[in-house]
């Protein structure tokens, strides 16, 4: 018994050293212990404790808080996505044979915060899920919501902790550029009916989603070809992953749509759209918000409920 506990041991203490010790100084960077416990408390609260807690009361009004945090998710990502182009030189890695570039230990550092805040942002992601059920939009806390939120949390932390370098920051700046103009639709779309008419792109944002992990699969093959000293197993996990998230986003993508177009020849779908649209950006992990009707009662489809109802005029 004491020689499986000396395993143990010595096993979670390599886990918990990884490539750069001032790294492994920083919050929630000391070892695997307390992401996963952000992990696992994310998942009880949203599968389990959230959903008990409002069965029943009623929905909470976060019309306010939503568009407050939309609008700081749009900044967060274009700072991201401007810090990490400018300090990581990331055009020169991706044509270089090489597949590192030199830097001082004050660049790494500088590279390595940089991936920090952009793991620290997937934490910050996961309010998505939890304005869900504070909202008893429990219908919209998907597998592939959940999953998405939960693997791009433990990716990114463990990139971070193992393999710090180009490829992870070239991923981070696709992830956050996507984010950028996902985060404005949900902002635009918290802000209220008034604002519907603005937002007749929101049938490319899924498409958006599936072109982010196209490039990203492909880039990460360039990776390997080139022969880039990456952790074969992080690489494997990723590559897998990416592939999983094409096939779950692709899938959901069908299905919806063809639906959509099957009411769309009923003539039930309203504000310039068919319901796939917003049934995809809910599975990214979005803030959906139901357009209104004004003037008159007429049957409209819920975006939220995925079902035709009459909505009062107020």
């Amino acid at each position: 018994m004491t020689t499986y506990i000396k395993i143990f041991n010595e096993r979670i203490s390599g886990l918990s050293k990884g490539v750069d010790e001032t790294v492994d100084s920083w919050f929630l960077m000391g070892s695997p212990g307390p992401v996963i416990s952000v992990v696992l408390l994310y998942l009880v609260f949203v599968l389990k404790i959230g959903p008990e807690y409002m069965k029943n009361r009623k929905p909470m009004d976060l019309k306010r808080i939503m568009v407050f945090y939309n609008a700081f998710q749009v900044c967060y990502s274009i700072w991201m996505c401007r810090t990490s182009i400018q300090e990581s030189n990331v055009v020169a890695s991706i044509f270089s044979k090489k597949c590192e570039i030199n830097r001082t230990r004050d660049q790494n550092l500088t590279l390595y915060s940089g991936a920090w805040f952009y793991f620290f942002s997937k934490i910050i992601d996961l309010l998505d899920t939890t304005f869900f059920v504070l909202r008893k939009k429990n219908n919209q806390v998907s597998f592939l919501h959940v999953y998405h939120h939960t693997i791009t949390v433990l990716f990114s932390w463990g990139y971070l902790k193992y393999a710090p370098g180009e490829q992870g920051v070239i991923i981070g700046i696709l992830n956050s550029g996507v984010h950028i103009i996902m985060y404005f639709y949900y902002m635009v779309a918290a802000m209220g009916p008034q604002y519907q008419k603005y937002l007749w792109w929101k049938k490319y944002m899924t498409s958006i989603q599936l072109i982010q992990f196209v490039l990203i699969l492909g880039y990460m093959l360039l990776v390997a070809a080139k022969g880039c000293n990456m952790p074969k197993a992080l690489t494997f996990f990723f590559v897998g992953n990416t592939i999983i998230f094409l096939y779950l986003f692709g899938n959901f993508y069908r299905k919806t749509y063809n639906k959509g177009k099957s009411i769309g020849a009923n003539g039930a779908v309203r504000n310039g759209g068919s319901n796939f649209a917003q049934s995809a950006l809910r599975a990214a992990g979005g803030m959906g918000c139901t357009p209104s009707q004004f003037g008159q009662t007429k049957p409209y489809i819920d975006l939220n409920n995925n079902n035709v109802k009459p909505l009062k005029a107020e």
